[in-house]
């Protein structure tokens, strides 16, 4: 070939060189130049075969695709159009994906497709030429970079895992494997029960649409993946897509998007967080199948379902971003220590009213033992005997007392229909609340009952929102 024959000339020239220079330089006859000139070659190609053969192919290499003829730092086609790059990915592993740094790192090989005629070589099998990484940094390659990652790197274990393809017509194909950490914005809103969207996204830190266009060498089919399983996470979907960047300083540059969902597994934050706090809200009811008067044990159950609650809000918010709005784990957790403080306070309700029953049933042992119940609730106050008629009572003593209590009732005149029912009323509200006081173990009957029914309902109206 025309190549080859030129290396081959070129080699003889300098040997032509060396000979006239020997024989300058020694004043030999033509037998002894001879010799001499065999026995110097002779030398010079042992010491060749003795050198590194893979340095000895890669010079051949060099010389076979014409890498010192040509400048590189230069890109393909430079002043005409964009030279086109096709890419295409093969997605190895996710390796992590952390809620608190809002990041994933995956792991992928990125292809690079593009043509460099500079490159092209005579080829009469026409096979291509594969390279590694040594030889990558000697030609013009795609300055591709990843939009908003924390870090990344290209594997070098045990070599650099670079592989260079150059084809007889000049197309190129150049692959690493590289692992990057990618910032993913998250919406934490309906946490545990969200869905994510995350992109991985390419593109070209030096040349704008103006000098490269980036784009997906096979279309949708350019996205692959291997059979990817993830603790936390189900993969729904994963898709490319294209789109251009703007930089008010630099121009317009296309950019290439790695889409995926990503839907979160509910059963562990069930096992972890769910079914403990559930437990601890049922655990402060048995508080109300408790007599009201064992203040130790009640007290200590209700106190001992409130820490363990604090305790599970205190774990959940470690492990998550500190965002500003209210996640739906949240919600359900707060709720829960809502029902469990008000059962406690409703024991100390209970303890109220049971205190207050049994000083007034105190007080009432030292009043005359001929009064009746109503009576005393008359002398205690606690309705205005101005607005009572005690006729339907039996007859009591004439005491200094019961006449400053019952004033002179006016038999003559009925009092009109609608003071009855004012009166009724008013009658009705205080006859509810001293019924209450004066039978505070019903307040534990009807919490046996609205508690687990609120709490039910509750539940029935947040997994119906977020599942």
């Amino acid at each position: 070939t025309k190549y080859a024959a030129k290396i081959a000339q070129d080699q003889v020239l300098k040997k032509i060189k060396v000979l006239a220079w020997l024989s300058q330089s020694h004043h030999l006859n033509p037998t002894e130049n001879s010799k001499y000139i065999f026995s110097f070659f002779s030398r010079i190609d042992f010491k060749m075969k003795k050198s590194d053969s893979t340095k000895s192919l890669l010079i051949k290499s060099e010389q076979l695709l014409r890498i010192d003829d040509h400048d590189f730092a230069m890109r393909p086609g430079f002043g005409g159009s964009a030279i086109p790059v096709g890419i295409d990915v093969q997605v190895e592993s996710i390796d992590s994906i952390s809620e608190v740094n809002m990041d994933f790192t995956m792991t992928l090989y990125l292809r690079h497709y593009w043509q460099d005629d500079r490159l092209a070589f005579p080829s009469s099998s026409n096979k291509s030429r594969t390279f590694d990484s040594r030889l990558v940094k000697k030609i013009w390659v795609p300055d591709v970079f990843f939009v908003h990652s924390k870090r990344s790197f290209i594997h070098d274990t045990t070599m650099e895992n670079i592989m260079l393809r150059v084809y007889p017509d000049g197309n190129i194909l150049y692959s690493v494997r590289i692992t990057v950490t990618a910032l993913c914005s998250m919406d934490f809103s309906s946490f545990p029960l969200d869905t994510q969207n995350c992109s991985l996204e390419l593109e070209s830190y030096a040349y704008n649409e103006n000098d490269l266009m980036l784009y997906w060498k096979n279309g949708n089919d350019s996205l692959r993946t291997d059979e990817i399983v993830l603790s936390q996470f189900f993969i729904e979907e994963f898709q490319p897509s294209y789109g251009l960047a703007f930089y008010s300083s630099t121009g317009w540059y296309n950019r290439l998007y790695i889409n995926f969902i990503l839907r979160r597994h509910i059963f562990f934050f069930m096992l972890q967080t769910y079914f403990p706090t559930m437990l601890m809200v049922m655990l402060s009811w048995v508080s109300f199948w408790i007599d009201r008067r064992a203040v130790p044990a009640r007290v200590s159950l209700g106190i001992t379902t409130v820490l363990t609650m604090s305790t599970i809000i205190t774990g959940v918010s470690a492990s998550m971003p500190q965002v500003s709005y209210v996640k739906a784990v949240d919600i359900y957790l707060w709720a829960s220590f809502l029902f469990v403080f008000l059962s406690v306070i409703e024991y100390a309700a209970v303890n109220y009213f049971t205190t207050v029953e049994e000083m007034k049933k105190l007080k009432r042992g030292k009043l005359p033992v001929s009064y009746d119940a109503t009576q005393a609730m008359a002398y205690d106050g606690c309705f205005h005997d101005n607005e009572l008629d005690l006729s339907p009572f039996p007859e009591l003593p004439t005491t200094p007392s019961t006449e400053q209590a019952a004033p002179p009732r006016n038999s003559s005149a009925e009092p009109p229909p609608t003071e009855g029912t004012r009166l009724w009323r008013k009658r009705s509200v205080r006859h509810n609340i001293n019924f209450i006081m004066s039978n505070s173990y019903m307040i534990d009957s009807y919490s046996r009952i609205i508690f687990p029914v609120a709490y039910l309902l509750f539940n029935i109206i947040y997994w119906s929102l977020y599942s």
